[in-house]
Formats: C-alpha cells, structure tokens, sequence
C-alpha cells in the first residue's frame, strides 16, 4: 500500500519548479529554478563560497500547519543553521500566481547537498533548493 507521504503530486512539483526563492539581504535576489543567477554569483564571490541551498522548515509535506507552527519551526532551524556555524539569509518562497502563501525560508551558505538534503529530511520537507557551482538553482526532491 502507498503512503500519501511518499508521493509529491505531480502539481506540486510544478508549482515548486515555478515558485520564485526570494532571499532578503545587502543582494536581494529572486532564485527560479533552472536559471541562471548572477546575483547569486556576486554573493558567492563576496562570501568566497560555491554552493547553497534554499530551505524551509514551513508545512512539513506540504501541509498548511499554520503560522504559529510554522515559526517555531523556523526558529528551531534557525538555531540548528546558527550551531553549525552556517551563514544564512531569511527568504520567502512564493509561486508568482498561487494562492499558497509565501513560505518563510532561509538561503543556507556553503552548505553540502548531503547536509542539506539531511535538513530537509529532517523538517520533512517534500524539497529543497540546490544551487552549486554555476548558481543554477535545481530542485531536489526528497521523497
């Protein structure tokens, strides 16, 4: 028998291919999967580091929780990012015409994709953001 929590519907992959990564900070700058980010390169150079990735403890399997949950969680993030000494920037992820609203998120420097993919196992998310080297942001899917 299939877990619901195993399979992201195809229409939620979609939106996440079309949701605009906002990141807060000295470079504003908006991520879109698959393309290019020259922001993002300046802030690589700035910060001497090749990768990133955007990420979001918000509705854990893309279910509404809530505001309140949805800040403690992100605090708790926060403070687990904080402890490991990473360099993050709060964000907002939000698709240009949905009714979904804007998730508070956080662009996470230098951070490998392991760890990263491990974080978002963690907070049981469905995805997060990869951005390597060329600052072509990829979804990753993690279930």
């Amino acid at each position: 028998m299939c877990n619901t929590r195993d399979v992201i519907p195809p229409e939620t992959i979609q939106a996440y291919r079309e949701t605009d990564y906002r990141i807060d900070g000295e470079i504003p700058l908006v991520l879109r999967i698959n393309e290019f980010n020259e922001s993002l390169a300046t802030l690589y150079k700035i910060n001497r580091v090749n990768s990133c990735a955007y990420i979001t403890a918000c509705n854990p399997f893309g279910q509404n929780i809530g505001e309140p949950a949805n800040t403690r969680l992100q605090d708790k993030l926060a403070t687990e990012l904080k402890s490991r000494g990473l360099i993050f920037f709060k964000g907002s992820g939000k698709h240009p015409v949905g009714d979904w609203p804007g998730e508070p998120s956080y662009l996470v420097l230098s951070v490998s994709l392991e760890a990263a993919k491990s974080l978002g196992i963690q907070y049981e998310q469905n995805a997060i953001v990869w951005c390597g080297s060329d600052a072509v942001p990829q979804l990753v899917l993690l279930r």
